[in-house]
């Protein structure tokens, strides 16, 4: 039996190495020296030392670790801190901690759904949401990208009484643009159906106050289940889930990665915390973000570049071909600019792209570094 997973396992990593799909994964120092064009610290938070000694503080008051799960001994007030900054910043009654956003996604889907429980997906939602609706063995169709008239259709041949759940990215973590919120909310309002945001990339980067797409202009009314994550433009770890009273306390009862999982350590809601206080104190962040994308997509413009329509952080340059894409991520990563190259199964087949990601920490030193290595991977191609 042995012999046989052996087997079974040297075939398929021979056979994704031959489809030029194996993932490698790279290890990165703090003095590694790369420009980073391939996280998703928009805000440039991740290493601010605001948030590191908020951290250190957390952890010595609070303790290294959790110690056991929410419903135990481990929900402490500073989580409880937590919870209340992220609601009242989406405009929520109340907000719910889980350790990842992977986590909070397939927390509500199972919470939610059951096999009676058709379930609306779009067709470039992500991994973890496609996952929960698996998960909860929910019916799930998906339609096509952005397309409220396919939507419309596909709510229209469902169950009258069952349920149904409408679920999209608020930015799409690939493609970079932005889900119209308020049609999604419209289309599901008609049918009566509720509407779930997973606004990963949107928090802290949209809204007039960081609030992301969703957030404080369309209201739990239009929103009903709004998911966020702390580990990208706020810098530290973790997820949320922000609601109704009603909606918490039945995630509280019945979403299994919340109930059975340790809490968040302590000096991680501290930092988050911090990380709260310096987006509303310095919304020129924000905006010195927003100049960056601009500046990128205008440069990047005039290289003859094309990039996909994206305002948003997440800039995709497409180069269909995964050879290809790998070429130009060896290219720019020997001049030392880190940027992600996105295959399948990431991606359809046939779209890999270079998924580049642009910071308000990044100068123009770095941003002309980056367009000058795009230009000498153009260069080296046509030679």
């Amino acid at each position: 039996m042995a012999e046989t997973w052996s087997r079974r396992l040297a075939e398929r990593a021979e056979t994704r190495r031959a489809e030029g799909l194996w993932r490698a994964r790279p290890t990165v120092g703090p003095e590694d020296g790369r420009l980073d064009f391939a996280g998703n610290d928009y805000l440039g938070l991740a290493r601010d030392p605001r948030l590191a000694e908020a951290q250190a503080e957390g952890t010595r008051r609070f303790g290294a670790g959790g110690r056991a799960s929410h419903l135990v001994c481990g929900h402490q007030q500073i989580h409880e801190a937590l919870e209340q900054r992220l609601a009242a910043l989406t405009g929520r009654p109340r907000a719910l901690l889980f350790s990842t956003g992977y986590m909070a996604n397939l927390g509500v889907l199972q919470a939610l759904c059951d096999r009676h429980t058709p379930v609306f997906q779009d067709r470039l939602n992500h991994a973890s949401l496609i996952d929960g609706a698996r998960l909860a063995g929910a019916p799930s169709r998906r339609f096509h990208h952005r397309d409220l008239d396919d939507l419309e259709r596909l709510l229209a041949r469902a169950p009258s009484e069952a349920p149904a759940l409408v679920v999209s990215d608020g930015v799409f973590s690939m493609d970079g643009d932005v889900a119209d919120v308020a049609g999604l909310a419209a289309t599901a309002r008609r049918h009566d159906a509720w509407l779930m945001i997973d606004d990963a990339h949107g928090l802290g980067v949209l809204g007039e106050v960081g609030d992301g797409c969703a957030g404080r202009t369309h209201d739990v009314d239009e929103v009903p289940v709004l998911v966020g994550t702390l580990g990208k433009a706020l810098g530290s770890a973790g997820a949320f889930v922000a609601g109704e009273e009603a909606l918490i306390e039945h995630l509280v009862q019945f979403a299994r990665p919340y109930v059975y999982t340790t809490a968040q350590p302590p000096g991680v809601a501290a930092a988050t915390l911090a990380a709260l206080d310096v987006l509303e104190a310095e919304p020129e962040r924000r905006a010195r973000l927003h100049e960056r994308i601009a500046r990128f997509r205008r440069e990047a413009a005039t290289l003859g570049l094309e990039l996909d329509e994206s305002t948003t952080p997440i800039q995709p340059l497409r180069l269909g071909d995964s050879a290809r894409t790998l070429r130009w991520a060896a290219r720019l990563g020997d001049a030392g600019l880190r940027v992600g190259a996105i295959r399948a199964p990431t991606v359809p087949k046939g779209e890999a792209r270079l998924r580049i990601t642009l910071s308000a920490a990044h100068d123009d030193h770095a941003l002309d570094a980056l367009l000058d290595g795009l230009a000498a991977c153009q260069r080296e191609e046509a030679a």
